[in-house]
């Protein structure tokens, strides 16, 4: 039986999608159930799943092209079976080398590359190189063999200023090359000969905060950058956010220090995962959303429909963009599960590894920026969500209480709403239920 494997759909926005890598050569047998390739969407890489069993007789589109929607990629059919109807010719690929490439070490075949390496160390084996970096220093020659980690806008400088990306060393997450990166070796200055080295400062300790580096002033006096796929999607989705959703917004200030003293506890005790402030929001808002489901709705056509599970998106911020992973029924997890699942959401989000069913379905949503010490901000709802919720960090600050001012831990709330669901007293209802919560976070361990 044949079976066409078609340029699958994997989210509402998308259009196109590009194969990152097969996890299957042509030749070799499948069953129903198998990783059969890597599709980049506009929000995440995806693996995608054989739905027939035989063996995968052709490949039509390789790695690197991107083709529309329900666009032939690939056959599965039995050894002997006719597939000369079935076949068309590859689709053209979208994108084309902005100049002609020097020709490069051939890539190795799509079996040889492990199933769970990210796409950027997959894409530097196939890479473009630029006449500029042909001349190859012996620290390049020793490390040509190897992958590079790096970001797709990181490739895409490198390839315009002729910068090696083997040559850069990576400060994005797990030593992964990112943009800034790249800017910076453009415009680094050559080495200086070597001197007497003069003492060095005692190294600062290991909480202290990164010294601020201002970055050398650029020539040029502006640059032009292509929208990546998911800022792509973000500039499409927002206005139909932000301008046709009424929103309005409500603001609570949450004393935080039981909850501060509660996770520390927790984090102190061995062989327990560790706790954010993060997870016990999540925790807080899905115990909320069940007592006040009107909170956890959507405008569905003429109607409004209530969602009877919490499925919270996680908001997480990628170099490329901001995606909504999803941690779904946080209501009846325990917080301990809550953290090792949310943890694991948002690095295989950074890793382009998220599967199919975390990437849609959220009924409400929360974004964090308090690790960038920001104490109040305001969230676009993301559509067909009826809130938001958007958490400040938590900081010290003298308060009163009872008549006296002491020193507490306070953070800061913002839900935004959208009206035509819901008005500003049931919004309001749903703050306090969250903020009593974490005022009494033992509840949130029930």
């Amino acid at each position: 039986m044949i079976t066409k494997v078609l340029m699958p759909k994997l989210s509402d926005a998308m259009e196109t999608g590009k194969v990152i890598q097969w996890m299957k050569k042509e030749g070799d047998k499948v069953k129903g159930g198998d990783i059969l390739a890597e599709i980049e969407t506009d929000k995440a890489n995806v693996e995608i799943e054989a739905f027939g069993s035989g063996v995968l007789r052709k490949i039509i589109v390789t790695p690197g092209e991107q083709v529309p929607v329900g666009e032939l990629i690939g056959i599965i059919a039995d050894p002997e079976e006719d597939i000369s109807g079935a076949a068309v010719s590859a689709p053209k690929s979208t994108g084309s080398p902005a100049a002609t490439p020097v020709t490069a070490p051939a890539p190795p075949p799509a079996s040889a590359i492990p199933a769970m390496e990210t796409y950027q160390s997959v894409a530097a084996t196939s890479r473009v190189v630029p006449a500029a970096s042909v001349a190859a220093s012996p620290a390049m020659a020793a490390t040509a063999g190897a992958r590079v980690k790096a970001s797709p806008l990181a490739r895409k400088v490198a390839g315009q200023t002729g910068v090696d990306l083997r040559l850069i060393q990576g400060t994005g997450p797990g030593g992964r090359i990112v943009r800034r990166d790249v800017e910076a070796a453009v415009v680094a200055p050559a080495p200086l000969p070597p001197t007497t080295p003069r003492p060095t400062a005692p190294a600062p300790a290991a909480s202290a905060r990164p010294a601020f580096v201002i970055p050398p002033r650029r020539e040029t006096e502006y640059e032009d950058q292509p929208l990546s796929p998911i800022r792509a999607v973000i500039a499409k989705r927002m206005p139909l956010s932000k301008a046709p959703v009424p929103h309005f917004y409500v603001t609570v200030e949450v004393a935080m220090d039981r909850a501060w003293a509660l996770r520390e506890e927790l984090n102190a005790l061995e062989g327990q995962p560790k706790l954010s402030v993060n997870d016990l929001v999540i925790k807080a808002s899905a115990l909320a959303l069940r007592k006040n489901p009107g909170v956890n709705a959507s405008l569905q056509g003429q109607g409004i429909r209530i969602h009877h599970r919490a499925h919270i998106g996680i908001a997480v911020a990628l170099e490329q963009g901001l995606i909504t992973p999803v941690l779904r029924d946080c209501d009846v997890k325990p917080l301990a599960q809550i953290a090792v699942e949310s943890r694991d959401l948002a690095e295989r989000a950074r890793g382009g590894k998220l599967r199919v069913p975390e990437m849609s379905g959220a009924t409400f949503s929360i974004s964090n920026l308090g690790m960038f010490d920001v104490e109040e901000f305001s969230a676009i709802i993301n559509p067909p969500e009826g809130a938001i919720l958007a958490v400040g960090s938590v900081v010290e600050k003298p308060v009163v209480e009872g008549g006296e001012m002491h020193i507490g831990r306070r953070a800061r709330l913002t839900l935004s709403c959208d009206h035509r669901v819901m008005d500003g007293a049931m919004g309001a209802r749903f703050l306090q239920d969250v903020k009593r919560l974490l005022q009494e976070p033992l509840r949130l361990l029930a």
